[in-house]
């Protein structure tokens, strides 16, 4: 694969000189470029200073001092975007960081999948119902889940109704923040009511306990309170599909000389869209933000080189995550080359485990499903190959949430294909419980075999 376009001089609309794939067709062109300028003067949702925070927070995880969890739904929807949808999963994500901070001894840095998760790729541009065919459903960014044509037709006013959306859910996990919701000292206030029951419910809270006795005892020690621990930073990702929406608000800094894209801290690409002739390479490699790309069993070594040569030339640290999503079944045939074709680029990066797209199935009935053993299969298959060829495993991103779903089978209380109908609410993909999730930060922490 090679950049067939001319490559030109970089601006925030430059990707609309090479091939858009997964992008919507507004038939309103003149109400596109109105709400794209209007988004243009409306304030950013994260800053510049929180982007270079995150990228020196990667940089020190590609050298082995802190890992990663990524985390949050599939798919955010509007309707979700409630205060207690919020807490639920800043919650999950603290619990899974405490377990992983006291079994991994090292800085846990956590990026949730929310604040703009809200478009989806699709495998058609269309769906048809009973001989209609009308456009996909394309997240809430995009259109309207109801199969009626009005519904289906994108429609630019919906790119405000999530940057609103996006907007309120950051304002809302930073007011959380500053106000102590985070707070080291009691992460007993991160509980969910629900799982009072869960089977590692009691070691979770053993964690806790020890923690909690360990912040006192250096308090007492040193007379003064141990600021670091009073606060757990929470930075936003999504895959940054939406190409109008990710050029609205890209901005250049005078003072630091770059261009941010200032809808989230850390945008990805995934393997749709990383052709390196594409619209979303193009886009990607000018702007100043941390960035991820998805792999799978479709990327060969130029590809993902060339991938590297473009979006980190200058051997950038912190700049580029890879994460890897191959399958529990097929990760140990691919993974190997996946490395050394990186260590050949010379380019420092950042390697998550993405162990949910790789391992996605239907049951006998159609319902789609990831299996527990599958998923921790390719963690601890991903820890395995990257110690063995000298590499790091420095991440895992996860599509989880707080609320007591039955999407993902198995786990300690063993859901099976029958359990599933009693609470599986996702439209998109199937994400792992509460429980299921502390149950692969216990297995990732070594504290729960």
């Amino acid at each position: 694969m090679t950049r067939t376009a001319p490559r030109t001089d970089w601006h925030p609309a430059s990707w609309s000189q090479y091939p858009a794939s997964q992008q919507a067709v507004y038939p309103d062109e003149a109400g596109l470029a109105a709400i794209v300028a209007e988004l243009s003067k409306l304030p950013p949702l994260v800053t510049s200073w929180e982007v270079d925070a995150l990228k020196e927070h990667i940089a020190r995880a590609q050298r082995g001092e802190a890992f990663v969890l990524q985390g949050g739904d599939c798919a955010e929807t509007f309707e979700e975007c409630t205060s207690e949808n919020i807490v639920a999963k800043l919650k999950i994500l603290l619990q899974m960081s405490v377990v992983m901070l006291y079994g991994l001894k090292k800085p846990v840095v956590r990026i949730g999948r929310m604040a703009g998760q809200y478009a989806k790729p699709r495998s058609a541009d269309t769906e048809t119902r009973d001989g209609e065919s009308l456009p996909s459903f394309r997240g809430d960014l995009v259109n309207r889940s109801p199969f009626t044509r009005n519904d289906r037709e994108p429609d630019p006013e919906l790119i405000l109704r999530g940057y609103e959306r996006a907007a309120l859910t950051l304002n809302f996990v930073r007011s959380l923040i500053d106000g102590g919701f985070a707070d080291l000292h009691h992460p007993e206030y991160w509980d969910l009511d629900w799982v009072g029951h869960s089977a590692t419910a009691e070691e979770y809270r053993a964690i806790v306990r020890s923690i909690s006795d360990s912040l006192d005892f250096l308090e007492t020690v040193s007379g003064a309170p141990v600021h670091k621990t009073q606060r757990a930073d929470i930075y936003a990702a999504h895959e940054g599909l939406h190409l109008h929406y990710e050029q609205a608000q890209t901005r250049y800094l005078d003072r630091r000389g770059r261009w941010y894209n200032l809808t989230t801290h850390f945008p990805w690409i995934g393997m749709r869209t990383a052709a390196l002739d594409g619209a979303h390479v193009e886009f990607f490699r000018g702007i100043a933000n941390p960035v991820g790309i998805k792999i799978g069993p479709g990327m060969t070594r130029e590809w993902l080189q060339g991938l590297i040569g473009v979006l980190n030339p200058n051997n950038e640290p912190g700049r580029l995550t890879l994460i890897h999503r191959f399958g529990a079944k097929a990760i140990e045939d691919h993974l190997p080359e996946m490395i050394r074709a990186v260590r050949e680029t010379g380019s420092p990066v950042l390697w998550v485990c993405d162990p949910m797209h790789g391992n996605t199935e239907s049951t006998a009935v159609g319902v789609k499903t990831r299996r527990f053993d599958n998923i921790v299969t390719e963690v601890e298959a991903a820890f395995a190959v990257h110690q063995s060829m000298g590499s790091y495993l420095g991440g895992v991103h996860l599509e989880l949430t707080g609320e007591n779903v039955t999407e993902c089978t198995g786990g300690a209380r063993g859901l099976t294909d029958g359990d599933l109908a009693r609470a599986y609410k996702s439209t998109v993909d199937p994400r792992l419980n509460y429980e299921q999730a502390m149950e692969v930060a216990m297995r990732i922490s070594g504290v729960h075999k």
